[in-house]
């Protein structure tokens, strides 16, 4: 006999702190624990590193996470209860994201590419200031930004690094991409741009011998880079399940609001 329960088969994922790995064992126990490949849907115990992690290894499978707060961020998490969790998943809020893709040229002509969940941002290697050429759609938008670096933040993480460079917050559901600079220099006023997530953005790194640059994706980083370019990556879904009242919707929406 079958169950109709939405999500019957769950598999456990756990940060390494001690309260996610008694949280595991607890419910491992309670729940049982099915391989990742079987499982209906993913629980991730943690914060918001593990759950990151849980995203990007689980990328292109199609299967929902359920995150709950056992770590130090807990942005993108629920509450913790190892209680009803079969009540609490079926009750659960479905929301959709996208990743960035970046394809990162470095100076040797290799290119470096990776996905990315919150953003992808470009950083000065040395003492010296980044000098960065803009390209939207292959149109030259700023000649030159002398600055830390710069980043494209999605809507997902424009609450994250994006927020602590004075970045806007974007509504989960924006069909937008921040453009954030990271303590620019020239032009001393650019605060960014919103740019439409079916943009492509192309940043050069200009003196990249004297002024090299790092590019990162999420946490895969390329050395030494000349160009890079990032767009969203509509042929990846990833869902996240989020208790009623506690969306990642309403919860970006509350950080507008914060202060």
């Amino acid at each position: 006999m079958t169950s109709s329960r939405p999500y019957d088969r769950i598999a456990f994922v756990g940060g390494a702190s001690p309260e996610a790995r008694q949280a595991l064992t607890e419910l491992v126990k309670t729940y049982g624990n099915r391989d990742p490949e079987d499982a209906d849907v993913l629980v991730a115990l943690g914060g918001d590193g593990l759950m990151l992690q849980t995203l990007h290894r689980n990328m292109r499978s199609g299967k929902p996470i359920y995150g709950m707060h056992r770590g130090t961020v807990g942005f993108l998490m629920n509450e913790y209860s190892q209680h009803d969790l079969h009540a609490r998943l079926a009750a659960a809020t479905d929301t959709v994201i996208h990743p960035l893709l970046m394809r990162a040229t470095d100076i040797h002509g290799t290119t470096h590419i990776h996905h990315a969940i919150n953003e992808v941002s470009l950083f000065r290697q040395t003492h010296q200031a980044a000098r960065l050429r803009i390209l939207i759609d292959e149109r030259e938008r700023m000649a030159e930004l002398v600055a830390d670096g710069i980043m494209v933040a999605t809507p997902a993480g424009s609450t994250a690094y994006n927020l602590s460079a004075q970045g806007p917050i974007l509504p989960i559901n924006a069909a937008l991409l921040a453009l954030t600079p990271i303590s620019p220099f020239r032009p001393r006023r650019w605060r960014g741009a919103l740019l439409p997530d079916t943009a492509l953005v192309a940043i050069e790194a200009l003196e990249h011998e004297k002024r090299p640059v790092a590019a990162v994706a999420d946490h895969d980083e390329a050395r030494n880079v000349r160009r890079v370019e990032v767009s969203s990556d509509r042929t990846i879904s990833m869902r996240m399940l989020f208790d009623p009242g506690h969306s990642l919707e309403e919860r970006i929406l509350r950080e507008q609001f914060g202060y």
